[in-house]
């Protein structure tokens, strides 16, 4: 792994199926425009993150073919094709963006392929290392947790049947969703909201642990009361520390399985979100930050 000038060093990996992976990533999605809609206003820096990030050593990103729409994955093209080999993309698909910029359902598999395939151009590669199936309902609609995605997952299992994606995961499901994927084919990670205030997901957790498939929170820092938030804010203080770095150190320590995939358009906030993931917490910090999602 690659050391920071500090002398720190990533934490330790995980594996996507067949893909050893730093456990500290990189999301893509604030790469694009205001709204995750065009392209940034400084395309060169959005290439230079890209480039640092692999420079530090992570060798997880995450993104989609619909944060811009496409622009993000132009930018990764453009930035770092040829891949190295130890780079491992991991991309989502489920959702299409109307003029407005509204995230809406694309999900019947001929919408899955076409994803899958666009994905596919737009990285420039012939086989997608991860593909994530992210449940989307349209705009105003609540996620329906029993519902069943027998259907698109098995779309999703027959492009990797057909050798156009390596491993396959699951965004925004429940715990019987991932349990019906997997009676169709393997999941390699689920990535769902998860955060010190938002904890509904522990028991997936560490069911998911046992089992060595990979859990990515997104959301990591957010929905907080204020009590909550004053909690956060003491253990920071005690430790010299943002609130934003102490809560991914917490994730870090949460479990083994738990993949960071915070995301920045800034070089220095890379550097401080690599470095924060490595903070150590005491016993006393962890029960503290324990009790806010008690």
């Amino acid at each position: 792994m690659t050391p920071l000038d500090d002398g720190t060093r990533l934490p330790d990996t995980w594996t996507l199926g067949d893909r050893r992976v730093t456990r500290v990533g990189f999301g893509t999605m604030q790469l694009a425009g205001p709204g995750v809609l065009g392209p940034p206003a400084d395309p060169d820096a959005a290439r230079a993150v890209l480039r640092a990030a692999v420079d530090l050593g992570i060798t997880h990103l995450d993104t989609s073919d619909f944060y811009g729409p496409h622009t993000v994955n132009h930018l990764i093209r453009d930035a770092l094709h040829p891949y190295p080999d130890d780079l491992t993309l991991v991309t989502k698909v489920g959702a299409r963006r109307d003029a407005d910029g509204n995230w809406l359902a694309a999900q019947s598999p001929g919408e899955l392929r076409r994803a899958v395939e666009d994905n596919l151009c737009h990285l420039g590669l012939d086989v997608l290392d991860v593909v994530n199936l992210r449940l989307m309902p349209d705009v105003g609609i609540e996620p329906d947790p029993t519902e069943s995605i027998a259907e698109r997952f098995e779309a999703m299992a027959a492009l990797q049947r057909e050798g156009l994606v390596r491993h396959l995961g699951l965004s925004t499901v429940s715990a019987a969703q991932v349990a019906e994927a997997r009676a169709i084919a393997p999941v390699v990670c689920v990535q769902n909201a998860y955060n010190l205030a938002l904890r509904r997901d522990d028991t997936l957790i560490d069911a998911l642990a046992a089992d060595r498939i990979a859990y990515v929170p997104y959301f990591p820092l957010g929905g907080f009361s204020p009590l909550q938030a004053d909690a956060l804010a003491t253990v920071a203080a005690r430790r010299g520390a943002s609130p934003m770095a102490v809560a991914l150190a917490w994730l870090m320590q949460r479990s083994p399985n738990i993949l960071l995939i915070p995301g920045t358009s800034s070089l220095a906030h890379l550097r401080e979100n690599v470095a924060a993931a490595g903070l150590s917490l005491t016993a006393d910090d962890v029960a503290a930050l324990d009790a806010i999602g008690g």
